[in-house]
């Protein structure tokens, strides 16, 4: 399936561990921009919408557009612009978008009059970098209506024992991927290949999408750049 990226806002508040050293924060330090106000996109709201000179949609059928990823959906500053987002997603029935948050408690607050049991082209996602987050975060993503859920164990913080969210088999996919960028923490791959066999055991599909900046493999650190991050990432899946 194809990948987009629709950013209709930007800008968050760090509020767990996994925000520590967030990659937005990363990057607008460098572009001297405050990640901590949240601003509407004056460009690129509407992106699933937009059109080509010949009249086709620039994010084609088919696509899996990731949803604000650089800042949360459900974030409260964004509460009088969701609407027309979610008007936006009615329109590109065609596409999947997968929005992730760590804000999941606020879902019912954040859905459509008309969501029921969920837009077939929506995925819910949450992510889960500890522990911790895990037990707090999967049981609210479980309880919600949406028709299909994912789990991003992203940036991977520790081993997660995901077995008690898994045997009703409503989580269809979880992805994991370490941390990237400055200060990067290690992600260990033995806390990968426990995830993956998880996953094998309740039949979940599994995604490594990268290894982050510091890969630890028997005990022993690597160093990655991270363009390579997705390919050595792509590389290890021969080895789970």
């Amino acid at each position: 399936m194809r990948k987009a990226l629709w950013n209709p806002w930007h800008g968050c508040h760090k509020c767990s561990p996994g925000c520590q050293n967030c990659f937005v924060y990363y990057f607008d330090k460098k572009r001297d921009r405050d990640t901590r106000i949240v601003t509407r996109s004056k460009t690129n709201f509407n992106l699933p919408l937009k059109k080509d000179r010949q009249g086709n949609f620039k994010i084609k059928e088919k696509t899996e557009v990731a949803t604000c990823f650089t800042s949360d959906f459900f974030i409260e500053e964004a509460d009088g612009w969701r609407e027309e987002a979610w008007s936006v997603i009615k329109q590109r029935p065609d596409v999947d978008f997968l929005i992730c948050t760590k804000r999941i408690e606020r879902f019912y607050s954040c859905i459509p009059k008309d969501w029921e049991e969920g837009y077939s082209n929506v995925i819910i996602a949450t992510t889960c970098e500890n522990q911790k987050m895990a037990d707090k975060r999967l049981p609210i993503l479980l309880s919600i209506p949406a028709k299909r859920k994912y789990i991003l164990a992203s940036p991977l913080l520790e081993d997660i024992d995901f077995s008690p969210y898994l045997k009703d088999g409503d989580i269809d996919l979880i992805s994991v991927g370490g941390e990237s960028y400055e200060n990067a923490r290690i992600c260990d791959f033995a806390w990968v290949k426990h995830i993956k066999q998880t996953c094998l055991l309740y039949g979940v599909s599994f995604e490594f999408h990268q290894t982050g900046s510091h890969f630890r493999v028997n005990g022993k650190v690597y160093n990655i750049k991270h363009r390579d991050e997705y390919r050595q990432a792509k590389r290890g899946m021969k080895y789970l």
